[in-house]
Formats: structure tokens, C-alpha cells, sequence
């Protein structure tokens, strides 16, 4: 066996052709033992369940309680959820009338016209007017609004958004 090369020690069709290489005890004892350790296992296993089940208990209160790493929103999120909410006011009831459709288009648009006005509010120099006409084209879409009504609460909201601008 020591003239044999390790690669054919290895193959598997070179032990099969060798029955002497198989050693038919030491797979007899390996049976036998796990045998008995499955017995001796029997007894213990409800020690051992017990044991498992509060380790995993355990395992999982402390994954329940780790905290999560939330994403700080930035400064240009936090101002665009500000103008979204001063867009917002007063117009829920008029938004839930509207139909699905129509309540799709009004909401995309104000987003549109969100990130408009932030992006116009990153400038030093602001420009109501344009504010002013980016909300005025975005309440146009409510199906039979007051032409005073509509001209009115661009105004507020716009003023609104300014003193947005000017508190930081």
C-alpha cells in the first residue's frame, strides 16, 4: 500500500476494486456508537430542548430589541416635507372628492410642483412670482375651482413658503 499513489488511494473505483482497503469494523463501531449516543440522546433531549428553545428565545428578544440605524432625512427632505404639508393644508376635503384619476394626476403634480419650489428656494434670490404661478397651475387641476378662491390661497401658501425660506 505504500507503492500506491495517494491520488488512487483517493478514487473511488480504486477502493472499490480493493476490498482489503475497506475496513468494515470501524464503520460497524461508528454505527453502534451513534446508536447508543442516540439513546443517550433520547434521555437528554428533553433537557436539551429546554434549553434550545430559551437559548433561542433568547437569540430572537435580542434581535427584537437592536436598534435600527434610521437614515437622517437632509436638510433639502425636511424643507420639501414642509412645503408639502403648508401645499397640503386645507385641501384634504376638496382632494377626497375628486376621482381616482384625478386624485392620481393632483397628487403627482403637487409633488412636481414640490421639488420646483425647493429647488427655487435654494436660490438666493427668491422669486414669489414664480411660486405663485407653480401653485396657482397646480390647484387649476380641482375641477370647477373659483378663479378668486384659486388666486387667494396661491397667494397664502407662497407667503407661507417664504417664511419657510426666511426662518433658516
Amino acid at each position: 500500500m505504500a507503492d500506491a499513489n495517494p491520488i488512487e488511494q483517493l478514487n473511488p473505483e480504486t477502493i472499490l476494486e480493493k476490498p482489503d482497503n475497506i475496513k468494515v469494523e470501524k464503520k460497524e463501531k461508528i454505527v453502534e456508537t451513534s446508536i447508543e449516543q442516540k439513546e443517550v440522546g433520547k434521555e437528554n433531549k428533553t433537557e436539551q430542548e429546554k434549553v434550545e428553545t430559551s437559548v433561542n428565545k433568547n437569540v430572537k428578544k435580542e434581535m427584537e430589541f437592536v436598534p435600527v440605524a434610521k437614515k437622517v432625512p437632509t436638510f433639502r427632505e425636511r424643507r420639501a416635507k414642509e412645503i408639502d404639508n403648508i401645499l397640503s393644508s386645507g385641501l384634504h376635503e376638496i382632494f377626497l372628492q375628486l376621482d381616482k384619476k384625478k386624485q392620481t394626476e393632483f397628487k403627482l403634480k403637487g409633488e412636481e410642483t414640490v421639488t420646483k419650489i425647493n429647488v427655487l428656494l435654494d436660490q438666493s434670490k427668491i422669486k414669489i412670482d414664480k411660486i405663485i404661478d407653480l401653485i396657482k397651475k397646480w390647484l387649476k387641476l380641482i375641477p370647477g375651482i373659483n378663479k378668486f378662491f384659486l388666486e387667494q390661497e396661491a397667494k397664502i401658501k407662497a407667503d407661507k413658503i417664504i417664511d419657510l425660506k426666511n426662518k433658516v
